[in-house]
């Protein structure tokens, strides 16, 4: 047993991190590759380009509902199992996008990815948490992480590249190979680690993940105009479901999300915001791309190409940001930085047209930039004052709240750019993504009076700590 142990950490240390990476990188590259290529995929399934969100919501709806019941998965069936899986049914799910004759077929295949993708960094991360010392594991980390940086500023220029040289089934196929070398991999080297795990919550997790379905799946019936009545039931139903879930959970001591977190005020006021924020700000990358391509004309390519920007100032925001926490303080970062992502957003819709790529491109890098820091500062202050019994849940909460958050800005994107036309019929498609714009940049500014809630010395701890620990 001894043996088998020391071999285990061996091979671990050599694969474990390169299995995280390669499972970091199928989804990064998956999530940023497919939005420059949605005006080709439209036009070619005959369907409108303004009716593509639920190819993108569909895949992080299913990540938010089975995310949650990922550790404890991993805990029951072991690690290598569930690794194994989550790759078999993301690699199976790209397979099915690449032969969908259709717009439902499409959103199935998108479906059955989202399964695999909602196990894949979760569990590949938990099992290299568990295989590493602690004073190893942040730079292995920090290693495996890299791919995620990488895919956001190859993903849009790669996706409209293969869109024009090859076609937009590409983008899927190219997941097949990768997915088939991580499948060997994950047999070979991912260790089947188990733990003794208490019981699942299935009765919240139902009522929760219901809900949480049948709510999103109302808000996108309203983005294709001429489904009122089933949107309606949808979010009748699913408002229903949760607030069935909530007074389950307040007198249910193991709920899957315990109540008791709202009591925090950091963490209520960080998830709210962080809800609110996420529905302007993570509308930009579903946004940009049929902007630049339908209203613009440029070519598929040329937006993705455009696009760069915003992750090459996501990364080169990150050494900025602990300097500005001390500088500033949390709360006044939170609410300045929104008010300056409002006025980012509102350019692009007034004064986008107008611009010249270079200028255009400056206004994306400053929007990565702003994005970067926002999201960062959101989520440390988030988690920072949970308690040891509640990280686990906290944590979980707070990442279906940024997948929800990414479905519902997506959703609102196509609600109102399908609405506009409905009471300016002549309005050209300039025009109905200027007053997407404008409404989007509306819910990033409101987020600030949410912010505004924060007390001046929040969050003041992570900042001195954060000055210790570099002394």
């Amino acid at each position: 047993m001894l043996d088998r142990a020391e071999t285990l950490s061996v091979r671990t240390k050599r694969f474990l991190p390169y299995l995280l990476a390669v499972a970091i990188f199928m989804q990064m590259l998956d999530t940023t590759i497919l939005n420059t290529a949605l005006p080709s995929i439209a036009y070619d399934l005959n369907a409108s380009p303004l009716t593509m969100h639920s190819v993108v919501i569909s895949y992080t709806l299913i990540l938010a509902i089975f995310t949650p019941i990922s550790g404890y998965l991993a805990d029951r069936f072991g690690t290598k199992t569930l690794f194994s899986a989550a790759i078999f049914f993301f690699t199976l799910g790209s397979l099915l996008c690449a032969l969908a004759p259709n717009l439902t077929a499409l959103i199935g295949g998108r479906m059955v990815q989202g399964l695999g993708g909602a196990f894949l960094t979760p569990v590949a991360r938990l099992a290299l948490i568990k295989s590493y010392p602690r004073d190893e594991i942040m730079p292995v980390l920090n290693f495996a992480v890299m791919p995620a940086l990488i895919g956001p500023l190859i993903g849009p220029m790669l996706g409209g590249y293969i869109v024009e040289v090859a076609s937009w089934h590409w983008i899927f196929l190219i997941n097949l190979p990768i997915g088939a070398l991580a499948f060997i991999a994950g047999l070979s080297f991912m260790p089947n680690l188990k733990e003794r795990c208490s019981k699942l919550d299935q009765k919240g997790f139902l009522l929760f993940s219901s809900g949480l379905f049948l709510s999103v799946y109302g808000f996108d019936r309203l983005g294709h105009g001429g489904h009122l009545v089933g949107a309606l039931i949808g979010l009748v139903l699913g408002g229903t479901l949760f607030a069935l879930y909530w007074r389950y959970a307040a007198f249910y001591e193991k709920a899957l999300f315990p109540t008791k977190l709202w009591l925090i005020r950091t963490y209520r006021v960080g998830l709210t915001g962080n809800l609110v924020a996420r529905l302007g700000m993570s509308a930009i990358p579903f946004l940009v791309p049929l902007y630049l391509q339908v209203a613009r004309g440029y070519s598929p390519s040329e937006a993705g190409f455009m696009l760069i920007p915003i992750a090459a100032a996501g990364l080169s925001a990150k050494p900025f940001i602990p300097h500005l926490l001390r500088r500033i303080g949390y709360r006044p970062m939170l609410v300045v930085n929104t008010m300056i992502l409002t006025i980012i957003i509102s350019a692009i819709a007034y004064f986008g047209e107008s611009l010249s790529k270079p200028g255009f491109m400056a206004l994306l890098f400053l929007a990565g930039f702003s994005n970067s820091c926002q999201f960062s500062t959101m989520n440390t202050l988030t988690i920072a004052r949970l308690r040891p019994d509640h990280v686990s849940a906290g944590s979980t909460l707070m990442v279906v709240n940024q997948q929800l958050a990414l479905s519902l800005g997506v959703a609102l994107s196509a609600l109102l750019l399908n609405l506009y036309p409905h009471f300016v019929p002549e309005a050209t498609k300039m025009a109905q993504f200027k007053f997407t714009f404008g409404t989007v940049a509306f819910f990033t500014f409101a987020s600030s009076f949410v912010f505004m809630r924060l007390h001046k010395h929040d969050g003041e701890g992570l900042i001195k700590k954060r000055s210790k620990d570099r002394r």
